[in-house]
């Protein structure tokens, strides 16, 4: 049984998978994400520092939200968070699509099995001299 402290309030917890914070601060989060996304449906054109200051809750933590896929940014907005991989402008998740694309060809491409090759293997010339045991 792992148990571990809690990032938030530094209490003792038992951790069931790979959990950072304990369960009372994992409902309290969950009841300021309500509480952000309600929010959010009021005042759909509210920046990240309006909604921080208006929710109490970090930059930090709405932005995880966003990443998360949790959040987004309404079509046409002018804020936004910026690609992993190449820095552009995005309204959810931790890549843009032409960087999923990328790395989801690349994906496949590492999967995809060998081809077999056509004709019987060739004999390398210092075998041929080699004494052979029956």
């Amino acid at each position: 049984m792992n148990v571990t402290n809690c990032r938030n309030c530094g209490r003792l917890f038992n951790v069931m998978s790979n959990e950072k914070i304990c369960p009372a601060c994992r409902a309290k989060l969950d009841e300021k994400f309500g509480q952000v996304k309600e929010y959010l449906r009021e005042h759909t054109s509210a920046s990240i520092d309006e909604v921080s200051r208006e929710n109490e809750v970090s930059v930090k933590q709405i932005k995880q939200w966003i990443r998360e896929e949790r959040l987004t940014f309404a079509e046409g907005s002018l804020e936004g968070i910026d690609c992993e991989n190449c820095g552009r402008m995005i309204l959810t998740g931790r890549f843009c699509d032409s960087c999923k694309a990328k790395l989801a060809n690349n994906l496949m491409s590492a999967y995809t099995s060998p081809t077999p090759t056509t004709g019987s293997p060739k004999r390398i010339a210092r075998d041929s001299d080699r004494m052979r045991f029956l």
